[in-house]
């Protein structure tokens, strides 16, 4: 497979509708802003470029009820997620004129390039004031951290964390000599229990694990789901306890209780990276995102992760369907990075694929340096939807991966795909696939 070839500087290409409603607090929201995504309601509405940037301001002015006009202004070169203010009272954010407006300029039916009204400008200027003053007070604020108070609280975790999991080990000893049978019947407060003594010795992922097997006995094929989670906690205990592990699964281990990554020393070489695809997901009480890229050259695999509370957006430093020229600074655990400096950003072509068999010997490799791993970004060349007893992503040799309970009955995919063969990018997960994004017979990227 053929790429263009990358470009040095960034390209203003307008956002696809798929990436406006990305944005969005809650689904709600992206059908409010439907609503006021109508020519007719925006009076005012443009876009103009900034000095030494191509990523534009888009503005515009919608009418309200009554006589009320709200002044509705984005800036897309705000790293992550876009800076955005609108007069209107909702305390959403972004807010359904935001997004509308955002639709409307995604369609081309804005008025096009302009200054726009003297309120643009000034609202531009207060937020680079108030970027400056930030930046000064970081720099004040910033103090030379004390290594020898920061070495005694790291060695007090690691004893906490110890005994914590030493605990853990004889709950879940405790919990097969009792059976599982009876597990349904204890209640959330059995898990929260131990959950709430893993927080307090400070291995936050682990506690989340165990909490979440409260809601899975409620599952149909429970038993198989808790038998398999209780191997995989008590396989965490172990792994904390040895010393002699390789590096990655070490890293693994530690990311998996709850340790920080450490950055590595610099960002990795300079090249183009693929966005294969974007899923959203609930932790506990807050939003997560997570993308998955690919480099161009190196073929290593990328995940940028981002958090916002409910009712907040979490961040989308990249877009899917397009190729980042960029330098990525990696974490040493899970795959985990996040962007040191980007030089470009254009279309993407669709990535190269592979068989299903391929798709299972990546997940392989990767599950031997992280066996906890939750999800894996695999790419499918010409899959097709397929039914027998449930929906398959299947290759054209036969062989088939099954759809996760979340993505099925996937109208969205067969809608995109009118059935035929594509390319299909997905997370590979110990219950099946879930689709992320399809290209279509033109090369164009759909999130599902």
């Amino acid at each position: 497979m053929s790429y263009p070839a990358p470009r040095v500087s960034f390209v203003s290409e307008r956002w696809s509708t798929d990436d406006v409603l990305a944005l969005a607090p809650d689904s709600a929201s992206g059908k409010a802003a439907a609503k006021v995504a109508k020519p007719a309601l925006w009076p005012v509405s443009g876009s103009r470029a900034e000095p030494g940037r191509t990523d534009p301001v888009v503005f515009g002015e919608c009418s309200g009820s009554g006589s009320a006009v709200y002044q509705v202004s984005v800036d897309l070169a705000a790293a992550g997620s876009p800076g955005h203010r609108c007069t209107c009272p909702s305390r959403k954010f972004p807010c359904k004129h935001v997004l509308g407006l955002l639709l409307l300029w995604a369609r081309g039916q804005d008025s096009g390039p302009s200054d726009g009204p003297e309120w643009v400008a000034e609202w531009l200027a207060r937020r680079q004031a108030t970027a400056e003053r930030a930046g000064r007070g970081a720099a004040k604020s910033a103090a030379p951290a004390d290594p020898a108070a920061a070495a005694r609280r790291a060695q007090r975790r690691e004893r906490l964390v110890a005994d914590g999991l030493a605990e853990l080990e004889l709950w879940l000893a405790d919990q097969a000599a009792a059976g599982l049978a009876g597990l349904p019947r204890l209640g959330y407060a059995h898990w929260d229990t131990m959950a709430k003594r893993l927080v307090d010795c400070q291995a936050g992922r682990v506690a989340a694990r165990v909490r979440e097997l409260g809601g899975a006995t409620a599952e149909p094929g429970w038993p198989h789901r808790v038998l398999a989670e209780f191997g995989l906690l008590r396989l965490l205990c172990e792994g904390h306890r040895r010393e002699s592990l390789p590096p990655r699964l070490r890293a693994a281990v530690r990311a998996r209780i709850g340790f920080a990554g450490t950055p590595e020393p610099a960002p990795a070489p300079r090249e183009v990276w693929t966005v294969l695809g974007r899923h959203d997901f609930t932790a506990e009480e807050l939003r997560g995102r997570r993308f998955w890229l690919r480099g161009r050259d190196s073929g290593r695999t990328a995940h940028l992760l981002s958090f916002a509370p409910q009712g907040g957006t979490p961040e989308s430093p990249v877009r899917v369907g397009t190729e980042v020229d960029a330098e990525l600074l990696f974490h040493t655990d899970d795959h985990r990075a996040s962007v040191a400096a980007r030089h470009a950003e254009h279309p993407a072509v669709p990535p190269a694929g592979g068989t299903v068999a391929d798709a299972l010997r990546s997940y392989a490799a990767a599950l031997a340096d992280d066996p906890w791993l939750e999800a894996w970004p695999v790419v499918l060349d010409r899959a097709a939807l397929a039914r027998d007893g449930g929906w398959w992503a299947a290759d054209p040799s036969g062989d088939a991966l099954p759809l996760l309970p979340d993505s099925v009955p996937p109208w969205r995919l067969a809608a995109v795909t009118g059935g035929a063969q594509s390319t299909l990018a997905a997370e590979l997960t110990p219950d099946g696939l879930r689709p992320l994004t399809v290209w279509d017979s033109e090369g164009r990227a759909a999130t599902l």
